[in-house]
């Protein structure tokens, strides 16, 4: 068994600070796994913990993971030594980033049969946190007619989170809008069922005009809340709702969200695992309801770029390609050969 980690926090321009090291054999307990790996992918969250203090070295990061279960808990209930699955596991644990895994069974579901390991592992972390933010954030229904004459402008839809949102809204009656700049962007986020694509480089009031937009119901921020805070209230219905995934770096005034009535929060989606709140299995729920949909082909996978092995350079490559802004879609590490 082997791990990639890091002993302390680093930027990039300091170099490859990765390295590999051995782990010793691992005992799932209670309600856990033990998943010997074939996949994972890296997400902007893995870049940020990497420049954060380590209170225990090595840290191994990654959440996204998919592979095969070697060892249950006591008191797993829904999985069996062989199983396949998927999922993002939590920060409490060692992340993905080694072969082997112990991962909190009520945050696991079974990988999709019909799409292979490394299509799966674009899904989890995205996948929930879309998935949260409509389902119990925006409170949209699960029928799809409930929500028609509804919309929503998803901000960054070529991204990672945009990607599995655009198609999680669409197949459930949401009229989507989303942004982007670039040819291959705006394709993108075509292909995985946007309707208009904005251009963000422009001012977004006067690409609501042009293409006859009001007000949206709700608005799904994945990049620059600061770049975005207030524009999103002006364009926001009254009564609307805004979420977003990145945290402020500025003060920003909330009574702006007052005159309309505007409901604005920030989803985590590891808020669940952290405080082991009572409804952890809903992470369960969540991503079975995805393997259900893409089963069924109303979901696509969202990988764009594969890496072929698990190393201290592919992962270093992995990390530079995260932080250039410039991925479309997911990227995928494949972890066995």
């Amino acid at each position: 068994m082997k791990a990639i980690g890091a002993d302390s926090a680093f930027n990039l321009s300091e170099g490859n600070q990765f390295y590999e090291f051995e782990i010793n054999s691992l005992e799932p307990k209670q309600y856990e796994l033990l998943v010997k790996i074939d996949a994972i992918s890296i997400n902007p969250v893995d870049t940020k913990i990497r420049q954060s203090p380590v209170d225990n070295a090595p840290r191994v990061l990654g959440f996204d993971a998919v592979g095969v279960v070697e060892a249950i808990g006591d008191n797993v209930k829904h999985f069996q030594v062989g199983d396949e699955v998927y999922y993002s596991g939590s920060p409490s644990y060692q992340g993905s980033n080694q072969t082997h895994q112990i991962v909190d069974s009520r945050l696991v579901a079974r990988k999709p049969q019909n799409i292979s390991a490394i299509e799966a592992a674009s899904i989890p972390l995205t996948g929930l946190t879309a998935a949260e933010t409509l389902f119990d954030v925006f409170n949209i229904s699960h029928n799809p007619e409930d929500n028609k004459g509804k919309s929503i402008l998803i901000i960054n839809g070529a991204g990672g989170v945009g990607s599995i949102a655009t198609q999680i809204a669409k197949q459930h009656g949401l009229h989507v809008i989303t942004t982007a700049s670039r040819e291959e962007t705006h394709q993108w986020s075509k292909e995985m069922g946007a309707e208009i694509v904005l251009n963000h480089k422009n001012d977004l009031s006067a690409e609501f005009e042009k293409y006859e937009i009001s007000e949206v119901d709700y608005i799904f921020c994945t990049f620059d809340t600061d770049r975005y805070f207030e524009k999103m209230i002006e364009l926001v219905k009254p009564r609307g709702k805004i979420a977003t995934i990145v945290a402020f770096k500025d003060k920003q005034d909330l009574n702006l969200l007052k005159n309309k009535s505007v409901t604005f929060t920030h989803e985590y989606m590891y808020t669940r695992p952290l405080h082991e709140t009572e409804d952890m299995q809903r992470h369960h729920e969540l991503l079975s309801d995805i393997t259900d949909k893409i089963e069924s082909g109303k979901y696509k996978p969202t990988v764009n770029k594969v890496l072929q092995g698990l190393t201290v350079d592919n992962l270093y490559e992995a990390h530079k390609q995260l932080e250039s802004h410039s991925m479309v879609g997911k990227l995928v590490i494949q972890v066995a050969e």
